[in-house]
């Protein structure tokens, strides 16, 4: 057995209920190769993590593993979140949700965590569809993608996650996808170190529903090749798609002098003669 595994996912639970060639795998190994990273170095203690998710294919990722875990509901897992970080201000709080969880029914939460700077790091699994209830558009499902309420084409124009939360004072923004693990898990160790918010959005397949909606491929290995030849490493300016509609991945934005939130909540507490 994987280390990695016997240490941190409870095996006994396995296999997961992720579908054949799902990059929630991918993500969860790269997670806990950033909890080992930073626990091995002495930087932050395993112990001293706590994993949130709302409900989705992705919000599954943390349930498996042998840490503090809430499974909250759909779309409020930064509401829980916050809350957690507020009452175990010691706790570092990795948030695992979707596009749909995060940024449909959970999109309030989401502004307001991030304009608050509040010591977070959500991870983002993008998948461009809401795969676990069946195959329906998401907020960032392409546009002209045929799904189950879109049935004519989709005319909505998709959000992108990280150019809203650098808008509104996220303090670290990155993006990558399931082919670039070791990046990934780069960033997911570099988020949960850095103090503010932190925003990864992975770029994830979905064989199964994205597979016949929006790729009009189910080959995973071949979806992931697709990510490697749509996506350009990002070197600075603004993150936007490029001319040929290339996604921009890597470090989007980092601000280690903006003022996380429970620092403020303490200043000000101390004006008060309160602490």
């Amino acid at each position: 057995m994987n280390k990695l595994y016997e240490k941190y996912i409870k095996t006994e639970s396995l296999p997961t209920l992720f579908c054949p060639g799902c990059g929630n795998g991918i993500i969860q190994y790269a997670a806990i190769g950033a909890f080992e990273k930073l626990d091995s170095s002495g930087e932050i203690p395993s112990s001293d993590i706590a994993c949130v998710s709302g409900i989705g294919c992705s919000s599954w990722i943390p349930c498996y593993f042998k840490l503090d875990v809430m499974h909250t509901m759909h779309g409020r897992a930064l509401a829980f979140a916050e809350g957690l970080k507020l009452s175990r201000p010691e706790k570092k709080i990795v948030v695992f949700t979707g596009d749909g969880d995060c940024l449909a029914i959970g999109g309030n939460h989401l502004l307001h965590a991030a304009a608050r700077n509040i010591d977070l790091t959500v991870v983002m699994v993008n998948n461009y569809i809401y795969g676990m209830t069946g195959g329906q558009k998401s907020p960032t499902t392409p546009k002209e993608a045929v799904t189950k309420t879109s049935p004519f084409g989709c005319i909505d124009e998709p959000i992108d996650g990280c150019r809203l939360v650098t808008s509104l004072g996220a303090s670290y923004v990155a993006r990558w996808t399931t082919a670039h693990p070791a990046q990934l898990e780069k960033a997911i160790a570099e988020g949960i170190s850095h103090r503010g918010f932190s925003f990864i959005e992975v770029l994830s397949q979905c064989p199964v529903q994205a597979g016949k909606s929006v790729y009009g491929e189910k080959d995973p290995s071949k979806i992931m090749e697709g990510y490697k030849k749509n996506t350009y490493l990002f070197r600075g300016g603004e993150a936007k798609p490029d001319k040929d509609g290339r996604i921009p991945i890597g470090l989007l934005h980092r601000d280690d002098e903006a003022e996380e939130y429970l620092d403020k909540v303490e200043k000000k507490l101390k004006s008060q003669g309160l602490r």
